[in-house]
């Protein structure tokens, strides 16, 4: 038996059948543990590394397990038909999937020897060299680029963008990898023409990138954070509408020669 699948970590959750997060039909495992705190983040039970119990319609639910590679990859395996079929496979989020380096390879390497097709969602808080041990065993990475002000960024999310910025320039010159940038566009935060234009011209100029995606801002996790006992940090915040989107995603269109997507 290969060592790393005995790799431990841990999850809040395995997500089945899942048309976003890359292409195909997708398990999305989702990592405990987040560098950064976002005021618009949807799943605020990611945050904390530490196990916590969450109030669900009424009823209290464990938050965080601790499982194997092995053990994750029972339930992975369960759709390769469907992977097959869709061009789909394994992505992990979280979390930040990058502060479990060594849970996150384990889980790679393991669908890399089954043929599995391979994606991240991360931030790239991680040091470099943390990023650099997965790329051989990673087809897709999905980098949330939020915003190119390193001030507003920290104000937003507790920590300055200057180490994403970075590690988005390293992989894509590192050509290992398809990069897809993928924006959460947020009211109050960086849902202005020019501060979306300018993250879309910062990912033109990334060698090999060819997609961007924004996302629209929602409340679908308010209700998490009354189940941990949490205030919701952005209070009656409105979505941006399909308009709005709309003009955002023909705007960076025409400024730039990416190819610019609207949701994930």
């Amino acid at each position: 038996m290969k060592e790393y699948l005995n790799t431990s970590g841990r999850i809040f959750d395995i997500q089945r059948y899942s048309i976003h997060d890359g292409p195909g039909v997708r398990t999305i495992v989702f990592l405990k543990g987040c560098a950064l705190r976002c005021r618009w983040c949807c799943n605020p039970e990611s945050q904390s590394f530490e196990v916590e119990t969450m109030t669900i319609n009424g009823k209290p639910k464990v938050m965080g397990k601790d499982v194997t590679v092995a053990e994750v990859m029972k339930t992975v395996e369960r759709d390769m038909p469907y992977y097959l079929q869709s061009g789909g496979g394994i992505t992990l989020s979280g979390g930040e999937c990058t502060l479990q380096p060594e849970f996150s390879l384990g889980l790679l390497r393991a669908a890399k020897d089954l043929g599995i097709s391979t994606a991240i969602e991360s931030m790239a808080y991680a040091k470099y060299e943390v990023i650099e041990t997965l790329l051989p065993y990673l087809d897709t990475y999905l980098m949330d680029i939020k915003h190119m002000n390193p001030e507003k960024h920290k104000e937003y999310t507790g920590h300055d963008n200057l180490r994403m910025l970075e590690n988005a320039l390293r992989v894509a010159h590192s050509g290992q990898t398809e990069l897809i940038i993928r924006v959460p566009v947020i009211p109050g935060f960086n849902a202005t023409e020019q501060e979306l234009l300018d993250i879309a011209k910062f990912a033109d100029t990334l060698p090999g990138v060819r997609q961007i995606h924004i996302l629209p801002y929602h409340n679908f996790g308010q209700g998490k954070y009354e189940g941990l006992n949490r205030d919701y940090p952005m209070g009656d915040t409105e979505k941006p509408s399909n308009e709005q989107m709309k003009a955002f995603q023909e705007m960076i269109q025409k400024n730039t020669s990416l190819h610019c997507q609207i949701g994930g």
